[in-house]
């Protein structure tokens, strides 16, 4: 909506519109401030409802709350818009207003969004997520955490708490950033909990049109990324290549079919921007060209288990970020999407032998 390239009204909608390969399609309330889901309800008219999955996604309160410049809408959670008593009533009330927005009667899945340490740990929150399906607005639940990557702790011992409400969870993940998404794979197995992953063209380079030298607007999100970071990815999408050569896939599918090769992966979602053609030599590929490539990843995964792990090790950012949640690198005023490291965080992290200090810091 407000990064790359603007596009016509028309162009976005028929890009938004499941169909031709694309049969899942997902929203968030606080886009917009309810206009991604007018956007795409408007995308799904008419559009026989059972032939794809509507995913929406709630959690930060536009409503009652105020923006807080880059910082965005306060979650539902904040102390200062109500306690545990109210949790319920906004999840319903904001799942019902995000569905007069797109048209349906029904979620296939509705996720928590972008949760703060209450929101994760919290039983009148997904109190209130099961009642949202028990009165038939979703069929299913699940958590979303983020903007950035981390949450990783907080996540496995969600999943612990609640795994037996939660269906489906979203990570970012792709063969240039393992770390630390692998490391919730093992507790979403346990807890049968199907995995979303998201950033998967990371910051568009496997999509080949974000090349060295790729100037990005002021306020686009990437960049915010570490200098250079452009330069080493494509170093390492080069080493990757002859992999995607190896089985006939662009760079965008190998970088997905290596996501879907982990057993509780089961939906990809990349990032599709028209960029700008800043370079006449390398003109930005169609965002059409890119919806086309994600919808012809194969159903199934060709890569074997050893060129899983060898691009793993081509794409290996262990320790390359400070991660957001709970973190060993946090220090000062618990914030809502950075806060310490708990005593309970480090009993979970041991049940599945992750060393914080070691596994989950920023080695600069």
């Amino acid at each position: 909506m407000h990064f790359g390239e603007p596009i016509s009204q028309q162009r976005l909608s028929s890009l938004l519109t499941p169909g031709d390969g694309i049969d899942t399609v997902i929203s968030a309330d606080v886009y917009g401030e309810g206009e991604a889901d007018r956007l795409l309800g408007g995308a799904i008219a008419g559009v026989d409802r059972d032939s794809f999955c509507l995913v929406g996604a709630i959690g930060h309160d536009f409503y009652e709350g105020e923006r807080e410049g880059a910082k965005g809408f306060p979650r539902f959670t904040d102390p200062r818009l109500r306690d545990a008593s109210g949790y319920a009533a906004y999840i319903r009330g904001a799942t019902e207003r995000s569905l007069q927005r797109l048209g349906s009667d029904h979620l296939d899945l509705l996720l928590l969004h972008n949760p703060d340490s209450i929101g994760y740990g919290s039983e009148a929150v997904w109190e209130g997520m099961q009642a949202a399906r028990e009165a038939g607005l979703t069929a299913a639940i699940g958590v979303a955490p983020g903007p950035a990557n981390g949450f990783t702790l907080d996540l496995i011992d969600c999943f612990e708490r609640f795994g037996s409400l939660i269906d489906w969870a979203m990570i970012i993940l792709s063969p240039m950033e393992p770390w630390p998404g692998r490391l919730v794979l093992e507790a979403a197995g346990r807890h049968d909990i199907s995995l979303i992953t998201r950033v998967v063209d990371y910051g568009g380079l496997f999509h080949g049109d974000v090349r060295p030298g790729h100037r990005f607007a002021r306020y686009d999100h990437r960049s915010f990324r570490p200098a250079g970071w452009v330069e080493r990815g494509a170093a390492k999408l080069e080493a990757m290549a002859p992999y995607a050569e190896r089985h006939g896939l662009s760079a965008l599918q190998l970088a997905c079919c290596w996501n879907l090769s982990h057993d509780s992966v089961r939906c990809v979602a990349p990032t599709l921007i028209q960029e700008s053609a800043a370079d006449p030599a390398h003109p930005a590929r169609p965002i059409e060209d890119k919806r086309a490539d994600l919808a012809a990843v194969p159903s199934a995964c060709p890569l074997s288990e050893a060129e899983v792990e060898e691009l793993a090790a081509i794409g290996d950012n262990f320790g390359s970020m400070v991660l957001k949640g709970a973190s060993v690198d946090f220090e000062g005023e618990p914030a809502p999407d950075r806060w310490p490291l708990s005593a309970r965080l480090r009993e979970t992290a041991a049940r599945y032998e992750i060393a914080p200090e070691r596994d989950l810091a920023y080695n600069g």
